[in-house]
């Protein structure tokens, strides 16, 4: 019974994420940034804006973000391997380093590429929710065509993060014609779908919601400071 209430609350926090803003706070090894002391305080200051979720990577940082703030966390681990495309959480390795956390959603990468060990994503979902049945999961997409195929596996949640960031999405911009493939998305699948990947103002963030996104994820324009200064930098040299 204890498991249940726990899951009860868990699904509260989720559900107070309906038409709100998650914020990405990453920051990579080769990153100034990088620091789990640092996103905790970058998740903090999210909070403080009206953040009500944050994204994160790794347990170490999931961990330290959870010391300061309460919110619901989509957790992931990035990691290259060697045959492999992808790597948002691509082996049952990086799924059971975040399991020792536990976020309230983890997210992988959901697309064709090429994955670790030649394992199709039909594979490697059926052994994870075999394992781990209770778990809220989100598939990280990059095209109509791989969302709805997460939706039809029965992903928690659907989101466009991959969007022209793949061999098969190049040249993909998630704005292209109104939103073009996120409403797509929107209209077929069952799921709820979160919209992330280049939404870098707060018009585009409103205009997701408004489109049907459940949530929004904002990453780089709120919590790279390196990017937002190079875009200052690049548009004063043109």
């Amino acid at each position: 019974m204890q498991n249940e209430g726990g899951n009860k609350k868990m699904n509260q926090k989720v559900e107070n994420l309906k038409g709100k803003l998650i914020v990405s706070c990453q920051a990579l090894p080769d990153e100034p940034l990088h620091s789990s002391f640092i996103m905790g305080r970058m998740a903090l200051a999210a909070k403080q804006g009206g953040a009500s979720g944050i994204r994160a990577n790794t347990k170490e940082d999931i961990k330290e973000i959870r010391s300061q703030v309460d919110l619901p966390v989509i957790g992931i681990v990035k990691r290259d391997y060697d045959d492999s495309d992808i790597y948002i959480t691509p082996t049952m390795k990086e799924i059971e380093e975040l399991m020792e956390v536990k976020p309230e959603i983890i997210a992988m990468d959901a697309t064709i590429s090429k994955r670790p060990g030649g394992k199709t994503l039909d594979e490697f979902f059926k052994e994870v929710k075999a394992k781990y049945p209770d778990q809220l999961f989100m598939a990280d997409c990059s095209t109509v065509e791989e969302a709805l195929h997460a939706d039809e596996l029965g992903f928690d949640f659907i989101g466009t993060t991959m969007v022209g960031y793949t061999e098969q999405s190049k040249g993909d911009k998630i704005e292209a014609n109104d939103f073009e493939i996120l409403r797509k998305i929107v209209a077929k699948a069952k799921h709820r779908v979160i919209a992330e990947g280049n939404i870098d103002t707060p018009e585009k963030a409103k205009h997701v919601i408004e489109l049907g996104a459940y949530s929004v994820v904002v990453g780089s324009i709120i919590t790279r400071p390196q990017l937002i200064t190079k875009s200052f930098v690049e548009e004063m040299e043109r």
